[in-house]
């Protein structure tokens, strides 16, 4: 019977990491256990085919980090330079989608690895950003016979829907903005980009193919290696011919071709699926749920990923997605108060979303750089919302592919009470101001049943001017600088990160290993100090939520799931107008480099 009992409260305590590790309470962090490592010459597997998310996967049968992330991967590299017995590189593309920013970084410091040892390449298939990291740093590039070497250059596309929403359906758009730049209105309501939108959009364009092609020919010594590069897509066998490629082969055959030059007999993978890292024992989970402060370090790092709202979107499980401004704030507020972290680094990958969400957050953002170093990484992008909590660091580092800027709000509603009129609908409002002159407009202003008026709009669109003050004031107050300088790189505009340094945007080009570094100076820590990730773990309805699964290797039966998985963290950053916010600070469009 005692046994069984004990069994019993092992299989509770189980059950309780997996439900509550994600709850409220002392911030979580993402304790990395090594296995045993064996010696002698190794080939070191980077295995990028479940691509790099900044946030771990989730799955219903571990509950310990997958060791796939991105901050993990910087971590595996660093190790890796270090090594002595890594005597070569693979790394496993797979058909692996990762941004334009992360893949540049990735590629900064793997061209240090290609420095020192071999450094071969396999993939399945090649996208315009997985290519230009190959190329800048892969000795070796191979692509499988029946892949696709995808270098085809940069473009955008929008739709707009004005006609088929006001026109066939006969929904009534009132979307308002402030900023001639912001453009995020414009697919409801126009047919096509206004002169401002277009500049804004092409601009950014231009700067991130400069980036993007001066990063892709690095590596390479290629003949108009830049021409080809927009010239796509090659079959394998074409793309060795033209030198874009160097072999066409199977990812055995080329690890098996890889170990042989190099004589070692073993390969370790160090990042990606099969790596080293195992479970928490249940004694550190247990640990971890009584709030023992134990794994605490000097260098606190915390991701904040996604659109930006009050509570934070829900899977179907129940599972949260994006920046919770609620949840940040109080991580925010404990690692104030924790003497045992010297500073922050915050890793911000965010389109925006809630402008009220956006506030509370830089407020608690200042609360905190007033009395420790707070640096800002930015991955993809820290556009409006985004920049809005950026702007609060002591130093922002960005990537050149990396988008930033959007100092600008938009808002409105899109009404349908028209559109039911002509299917026999009909709505009736009754103000409770009988006689008054618009009552009835202004009293039903958020419901979709009726149109504003103009009174009603004018109202709001002072609201909307107020809060782009706020974030103009906001910016300039975070940055240490005044509105009338910040004013010229506002009105909506986004920027590349070489862009936002020229016009003081960001203070420095780069990743988030220089972020770190950065943050460990101004806290006057040694290099060797420790940096620990700030987050709760998936909760066990997180792992049952198959949409809150990050970083799946891709497949021709994904390709819908992949473009939808590029527009959800924007159409979420709109969210918030669908809640009752009449005022939103998210970026124009879904801008993701593949």
């Amino acid at each position: 019977m005692k046994k069984l009992r004990d069994a019993w409260m092992v299989g509770v305590a189980l059950m309780c990491a997996a439900s509550s590790a994600g709850c409220e309470g002392r911030p979580r962090t993402n304790a990395r256990t090594e296995a045993p490592k064996r010696s002698g010459p190794a080939v070191s597997v980077i295995d990028l085919s479940a691509g790099v998310p900044e946030q771990e996967t989730q799955s219903l049968f571990s509950l310990a980090p997958k060791g796939n992330t991105f901050d993990e991967l910087l971590d595996a590299m660093a190790k890796l330079e270090k090594d002595k017995d890594s005597v070569a590189v693979l790394v496993r593309f797979g058909s692996a989608q990762i941004g334009g920013a992360r893949a540049q970084e990735i590629a900064t410091r793997m061209a240090r690895l290609r420095e020192k040892r071999p450094v071969h390449c396999h993939a399945d298939g090649l996208t315009n950003t997985t290519y230009m990291l190959a190329s800048r740093a892969c000795t070796k590039i191979v692509v499988s016979p029946a892949g696709e070497v995808e270098a085809i250059g940069l473009a955008a596309q929008i739709v707009y829907l004005r006609k088929l929403l006001v026109e066939e359906l006969h929904f009534d758009i009132d979307m308002l903005q402030v900023g001639k730049f912001k453009g995020a209105e414009e697919p409801l309501t126009r047919d096509g980009p206004s002169d401002e939108a277009r500049a804004s959009l092409e601009g950014t364009l231009k700067e991130l193919r400069a980036a993007w092609l001066e990063t892709a020919t690095q590596g390479r010594e290629t003949a108009n290696l830049a021409d080809l590069l927009e010239d796509g897509p090659y079959s394998p066998p074409t793309a060795k011919a033209k030198g874009l490629i160097d072999e066409v082969g199977y990812a055995d055959d080329t690890a098996r071709a890889l170990r042989d030059s190099v004589n070692a007999k073993r390969e370790q993978v160090v990042f990606g699926p099969g790596a080293g890292d195992k479970p928490e024992e249940l004694d550190d989970l247990v640990r971890a749920l009584a709030g023992d402060s134990s794994s605490s370090g000097p260098i606190a790092l915390v991701r904040a990923t996604g659109s930006i709202s009050m509570t934070g979107s829900s899977g179907v499980l129940g599972g949260k997605s994006g920046i919770a401004a609620r949840d940040f704030n109080k991580t925010i507020a404990k690692l104030e108060k924790d003497d045992d972290v010297k500073a922050v680094v915050l890793r911000i990958d965010s389109p925006g979303g809630s402008a009220l969400a956006s506030d509370l957050m830089w407020h608690q953002l200042m609360r905190l750089r007033a009395k420790k170093p707070l640096v800002v990484s930015v991955g993809e992008m820290a556009a409006s919302g985004g920049y809005y909590m950026a702007c609060t660091a002591n130093a922002i580092f960005a990537q050149p592919m990396s988008i930033v800027g959007s100092i600008g709000v938009v808002g409105g509603k899109i009404g349908f009470g028209g559109a039911l009129e002509r299917w026999g609908v009909h709505t009736e409002t009754f103000p409770a101001a009988v006689g008054k002159p618009g009552a009835g407009a202004r009293a039903a202003y958020e419901s979709p049943m009726v149109p504003w008026d103009d009174a009603t709009r004018g109202r709001v669109l002072e609201s909307m001017t107020g809060v782009y003050d706020l974030f103009l004031a906001r910016v300039a107050e975070g940055r240490g600088t005044s509105v009338d300088k910040v004013a010229p790189s506002a009105e909506g505009r986004i920027f590349g990160g070489r862009e936002a340094k020229a016009r003081g945007l960001i203070d420095e080009v780069g990743g988030l290993t220089e972020a770190i570094a950065r943050a460990k100076s101004l806290a006057n820590q040694p290099d060797g100090a420790r940096v620990v990730v700030i987050g709760s773990k998936p909760t066990f309805l997180d792992a049952l939520d198959p949409t809150a699964a990050e970083g799946r290797a891709a497949s021709p039966a994904r390709i819908l799931e992949r473009v939808a998985s590029d527009v959800v963290p924007y159409a979420s950053s709109l969210g918030p107008l669908s809640e009752g916010e009449r005022t939103v600070c998210a970026l124009p469009f879904s801008l993701v480099v593949r």
